[in-house]
């Protein structure tokens, strides 16, 4: 199977974590200082960072969606972060994607939407797209076991119910938010996209990769 894919010219899905970087209003926002520091006399230099879970490219934990589970995201299943996965770029209307949206045929278990509707990763807006309900019980009808987008959430912003999230958990489904795609085409790839081994996290970061077919 490796020799499907071109691992040589990885393309590189995830934000860049800076001091700038946007998160949803009244969350911890990153920050990255010096503890210990060259200027200091130190003969290396240490940083340390703040910030919250969901900052970035990450993938969420049931945890942070269902007061419920106790499957923080250290024991989510690494085999939804990596495999095969289909980019599929789509611009609905209304704030969610609906199954009527999609336009191409669904044949990867791991599937990437690219709505371009968050593209300015240091600025926050609220306008961005999300799935629907009825999207996510499609794709899993389909076989899709992971969902991903390009924007911070996969409920719109003032959506205090988390309706979509519910309905991954319910399915028992896996979500990735915060992808960059802007640069990508729709297609098949390799995705490698883990998320950090945080005990009790409730989400996390993740450097996301993507290797095209050769």
């Amino acid at each position: 199977m490796a020799r499907d894919w071109d691992f040589k010219n990885l393309i590189d899905i995830s934000q860049t974590l800076s001091n700038d970087i946007a998160v949803f209003p009244g969350d911890q926002r990153f920050s990255i200082e010096k503890t210990i520091a060259f200027e200091s006399g130190a003969q290396y230099l240490a940083s340390h960072i703040t910030t919250t879970l969901h900052v970035g490219t990450h993938a969420d934990a049931p945890t942070h969606y269902d007061p419920h589970s106790s499957v923080s995201i250290e024991q989510c299943d690494l085999s939804r972060y990596i495999g095969e996965a289909q980019v599929i770029e789509v611009h609905p209307e209304k704030k969610r994607i609906e199954p009527s949206d999609l336009k191409i045929a669904i044949s990867a278990s791991i599937v990437l939407f690219k709505t371009d509707s968050f593209t300015d990763e240091n600025v926050w807006s609220s306008e961005f797209k999300a799935l629907s309900n009825a999207l996510i019980e499609h794709l899993f009808k389909l076989g899709v076991r992971t969902v991903g987008i390009d924007t911070p959430s996969i409920d719109p912003a003032d959506d205090k119910e988390l309706e979509s999230h519910k309905t991954i958990q319910k399915l028992q489904m896996s979500v990735i938010e915060g992808l960059s795609l802007t640069h990508v085409k729709e297609g098949h790839y390799f995705l490698m996209a883990a998320p950090l081994k945080i005990k009790e996290g409730d989400a996390g970061p993740l450097r996301a990769v993507m290797a095209p077919r050769l």
